[in-house]
């Protein structure tokens, strides 16, 4: 198998996993309301403890533990793997708060804002190079936000916490270098003592609704690990396999779900300010859209031209060396006795 061939079935997985990732959490307004009446700090402790079940029981199976001591004498990675815990930690409790207090349209518009902060993390701080649409994409991103701030009457704070937080967290996992599930599991059990101490706090102050709204609930609250172990073990799977100005791109699939549920299941309004605001990143990421199918194109086209040319040369370097190679085989005869 050569090396480029080796490179794309390396970015069609990372794909894969990439829209599987967003077309779940694409799904994930609908489940919040679901575990109502608890509320959002004690789904958030409960997301983080039943991850780590899940991710543990996943690992148990698979039989993936060889990871664990070469990472513990990297304090570098380390510290990434903290830092990403609590990115995604303010990231999920946000999330979960938004979607259950009538917020799903502005969730929504922090992962549509998402990509462009993507892209701009990786020209700040991974050196990555932009095209002229792409710094186009980013000018009318920054639009965007203004006119969405006169129309809020304040600046749209959970959509740019929501932005912000998790280009944090993809920015970690790229440095961090492990797979999804590996990567999960670590950041999970970083989150896992805060998370349990508060929950056995809340059962101690009779705040917990675990055991008191019946075995429905609480079921709910424990599958809360699945429904996060399953898209961030694909997300980690992806973050490692693609650049991260690709991974923002995928990320159009999660908020155009959610945009649609705000509007269509839960009803929330937009007035014409909001609708031009949304309309200026749809221009943003449709600039970035276009962009990388025109340079996608324009690589395959390059690629082929590449291939035909060395098998070109391939041909003529033989044609040149079989002729000397039939000289060579023809040698003097043994010299007869007379």
């Amino acid at each position: 198998m050569t090396p480029q061939t080796q490179q794309d079935r390396v970015d069609r997985a990372g794909l894969l996993y990439g829209f599987a990732a967003y077309g779940i959490w694409g799904l994930v307004p609908l489940f919040w309301p679901l575990l109502e009446p608890a509320g959002a700090v004690e789904i958030l402790a409960h997301r983080m403890v039943w991850s780590l079940a899940a991710v543990g029981l996943v690992l148990l199976v698979l039989r993936r533990w060889s990871w664990i001591r070469p990472l513990l004498r990297q304090p570098r990675r380390l510290g990434m793997i903290a830092l990403a815990a609590t990115v995604i930690s303010v990231n999920w409790g946000l999330y979960i708060w938004g979607v259950n207090s009538g917020h799903v349209v502005e969730t929504a518009l922090g992962y549509f804002i998402n990509p462009l902060v993507s892209i701009a993390f990786g020209v700040l701080l991974l050196r990555e190079r932009l095209r002229p649409a792409q710094w186009a994409a980013v000018g009318v991103g920054v639009a965007a936000v203004a006119v969405l701030t006169v129309g809020y009457g304040k600046p749209p704070w959970i959509a740019l916490t929501l932005a912000f937080s998790f280009a944090t967290y993809g920015l970690a996992k790229k440095r961090v270098g492990l797979d999804g599930l590996e990567s999960l599991a670590a950041e999970t059990a970083v989150q896992f003592l805060p998370a349990l101490g508060f929950l056995i706090w809340l059962g101690a102050h009779g705040g917990s609704t675990f055991a008191s709204e019946g075995a429905g609930h609480a079921a709910l609250l424990a599958s809360c690990g699945f429904v996060t172990a399953l898209p961030l073990i694909c997300f980690g799977a992806s973050a490692v396999r693609l650049p991260l100005s690709t991974i923002g791109m995928l990320q159009y699939v999660a908020p155009t779900f959610q945009f649609i549920f705000g509007l269509a299941v839960f009803h929330e309004s937009m007035p014409p300010e909001r609708w031009a605001g949304f309309a200026l990143v749809w221009l943003a990421l449709a600039l970035l859209t276009w962009d990388a199918l025109r340079t996608a194109r324009r690589a395959r086209r390059e690629l082929a031209d590449a291939a035909a040319r060395a098998a070109a040369l391939s041909a003529t370097v033989e044609a040149d060396v079989v002729p000397d190679a039939a000289v060579s085989d023809v040698r003097p005869g043994p010299i007869s006795g007379g």
